[in-house]
C-alpha cells in the first residue's frame, strides 16, 4: 500500500483547521477536617457565601464561612464518604430544589427528592432556595381574608391572604392542631398548602401525612419533611426550599399557605451549625445573624399587586414556648418579625378550652381588613366581651359578689367561651360561623343552659342546613348582612329555641 505525502499533510492540515482549544480552568480545594456534618477546606479561593460545592460522589455542601485560612462548609447529606484530603471544586451556583405542580400531593426532602415511596418527581422546574423579598412597590395591602375554619380565629384573630402570623405556645397546647385545621379547610378554596415539617419525629410528620389524606387535602398540599433524624443542614436549608416552591405558584398568580413547623427547632439547628463553625455566641449561644435567617425567611411572604399577577404567600410560623414565657429571645424575635401572634395557653387547654387561644395576648395587625362584612359585624364586640369575662371571672373566683350587670357579663361570657370551642379538624364554613356567633353575641343563648349550648349550636346549625340552606347561601354571596337577612337569621334562632325546649 503506498502512501502519498501530499494526503498525509492534507489530512494534517485539515486536523489543525478543526482543532479547537478548550481551557478549563476548576478552583479546586482541599479538606482539611471533617466532622459533624462540618467539612474544613483549604484553597477555594474564589468561592463565594453559600456558593455549592462539590465533593464527588454525588456529595455536595454549601459554603458559610469565608475565612482567611480555610473555608466551612455544610454538608448536604451525610459526610461518611467524604475524607481529609479529599477534593473540593465549586460550581458557580447555589442550593436549588425542583418546583411546579408535579410537587402536589407528595413528601419530599429540603433538597425536593421525594421520601414517600411514589416514585420519581419529573418537574423541569428549578429555583435556588434563597430569593430576596418582593419590593415594597411590587406588594399591596393584605385585604383578602384566609378562612381558618376555627371561629375564635376568623372572628377576633383574622388572617389574611399575605400575612405572616405566628402561632406560639407551650409544647402539647394544640399549634399544629390550628396549623392543619386551617390546611383542611382550603379544600375547594384555590389555596395551594406547603406544611414543612422542621427537627419533628418521623412518626409525628406520618401521622401529619395520613391525617391531610384522610381529609382529602394531600391533593393541594406539599409535605417538606426534616426530621430530627436528619442532619442539621437539612434542617436549616428546610423553611428556605419549601419558600422556593411556594413562590413558583405564587409568582404564577396562587394563592399558597405555608406552614412552618417549628421555627424554635430551625433556630436550634442554626445555633449548632453555627457552634461548629466556632462563630461568636450572642444571647442564649445562638449567634448574630439568628434574627436575620428568619426576617430574610418570613419577609419573601407577601401579597403581590395586581400588576404583579395578584399571587400571595400567607405564612403561619410556629414558635414553641418554655413555661409560657414568650419573653424569650427566640419568640420575641419573631413576634417583631410577624403580622401579630396567636397565643395558646397550657392552662386553658387543660381547663377544656379548644382551642386554647389567650385574646388577651393574640392580635392580628391586618384586622377587619381580612375579615367579610358579616363577620366584621358579629365579632365586633366579641374581644372586648371576652376581655370583660376573663376581667369578672378572676374576682368571681375569690368569691366576690357581683352586681347583677357584672353577673349578666359573666353568664354571657361562659357563652362566649362555649360557642368558641370547637373540635380538632372539624373547620366550620364562614356563613355558619356567623350564624353561630350573631346568636350568642346578640344574647339569644342567655336562656340556655353552659352545659348544653354547644349542643344546641350543633342543633341550631343543623336546622338551618337543613330548613334555611339560602340563608348560608346568601351570606356567602353577598359577604355582608343586610336587613332582610338579618331578620331572617333572628326568626330562625327563636324558631329552633322553640323547638329545642319542647324537645328537652
Amino acid at each position: 500500500m503506498n502512501i502519498r505525502p501530499e494526503e498525509i499533510v492534507e489530512i494534517l492540515t485539515n486536523r489543525i483547521k478543526q482543532y479547537e482549544q478548550k481551557v478549563e480552568i476548576e478552583d479546586l480545594g482541599t479538606v482539611i477536617q471533617v466532622g459533624d456534618n462540618i467539612a474544613r477546606i483549604y484553597g477555594l479561593m474564589n468561592a463565594k457565601s453559600g456558593e455549592l460545592l462539590a465533593f464527588g460522589n454525588d456529595t455536595f455542601g454549601i459554603a458559610l464561612n469565608l475565612e482567611e485560612n480555610n473555608i466551612g462548609c455544610i454538608i448536604l447529606g451525610s459526610d461518611t464518604n467524604i475524607q481529609e484530603g479529599d477534593k473540593v471544586r465549586t460550581t458557580g451556583r447555589v442550593v436549588g430544589v425542583p418546583v411546579g405542580e408535579q410537587l402536589l400531593g407528595r413528601v419530599v426532602n429540603p433538597l425536593g427528592q421525594p421520601i414517600d415511596g411514589l416514585g420519581e418527581i419529573k418537574t423541569k422546574k428549578w429555583r435556588p432556595i434563597e430569593r430576596g423579598a418582593p419590593g415594597v412597590i411590587d406588594r399591596q395591602p393584605v385585604k383578602q381574608p384566609l378562612q381558618t375554619g376555627l371561629k375564635a380565629i376568623d372572628s377576633m384573630i383574622p388572617i389574611g391572604r399575605g400575612q405572616r402570623e405566628l402561632i406560639i405556645g407551650d409544647r402539647k397546647t394544640g399549634k399544629t392542631a390550628i396549623a392543619l385545621d386551617t390546611i383542611i379547610n382550603q379544600l375547594g378554596k384555590n389555596v395551594i398548602c406547603i406544611y414543612v415539617a422542621i427537627g419533628k419525629k418521623d412518626s409525628t410528620v406520618a401521622h401529619v401525612v395520613k391525617l391531610l389524606r384522610d381529609y382529602n387535602a394531600m391533593a393541594y398540599s406539599i409535605v417538606v419533611s426534616a426530621t430530627a433524624s436528619d442532619t442539621a443542614t437539612l434542617q436549616y436549608i428546610a423553611p428556605y426550599a419549601a419558600c422556593s416552591m411556594a413562590e413558583d405558584f405564587m409568582d404564577n398568580g396562587n394563592d399558597v399557605l405555608i406552614v412552618y413547623d417549628d421555627l424554635s427547632n430551625h433556630a436550634k439547628a442554626y445555633r449548632q451549625i453555627s457552634l461548629l463553625l466556632r462563630r461568636p455566641p450572642g444571647r442564649e449561644a445562638y449567634p448574630g445573624d439568628i434574627f436575620y435567617i428568619h426576617s430574610r425567611l418570613l419577609e419573601r411572604s407577601v401579597k403581590y399587586s395586581d400588576d404583579k399577577g395578584g399571587g400571595s404567600m400567607t405564612a403561619l410560623p410556629i414558635v414553641e414556648t418554655q413555661a409560657g414565657d414568650i419573653s424569650a429571645y427566640i419568640p420575641t424575635n419573631i413576634i417583631s418579625i410577624t403580622d401579630g401572634q396567636i397565643y395558646l395557653r397550657s392552662e386553658l387547654f387543660n381547663a377544656g378550652v379548644r382551642p386554647a387561644i389567650d385574646v388577651g395576648l393574640s392580635v392580628s395587625r391586618v384586622g377587619g381588613s381580612a375579615q367579610i362584612k358579616a363577620m366584621k359585624e358579629v365579632s365586633g364586640a366579641l374581644r372586648l366581651d371576652m376581655a370583660q369575662y376573663r376581667d369578672i371571672e378572676s374576682f368571681a373566683q375569690f368569691g366576690t359578689e357581683l352586681d347583677k350587670t357584672s353577673q349578666a357579663q359573666l353568664e354571657k361570657g361562659k357563652r362566649l367561651v362555649e360557642v368558641l370551642k370547637q373540635d380538632q379538624y372539624q373547620p366550620l364554613d364562614i356563613s355558619r360561623q356567623v350564624i353561630s356567633l350573631y346568636a350568642v353575641v346578640n344574647n339569644f343563648l342567655n336562656d340556655i343552659p353552659v352545659e348544653k349550648i354547644r349542643k344546641f349550636e350543633s342543633g341550631l346549625l343543623e336546622f338551618i342546613e337543613n330548613e334555611h340552606p339560602d340563608f348560608l347561601e346568601e351570606i356567602d354571596n353577598k359577604n355582608a348582612l343586610d336587613d332582610q337577612l338579618r331578620n331572617n337569621i333572628i326568626s330562625a334562632i327563636e324558631a329552633f329555641k322553640q323547638y329545642y325546649k319542647a324537645g328537652i
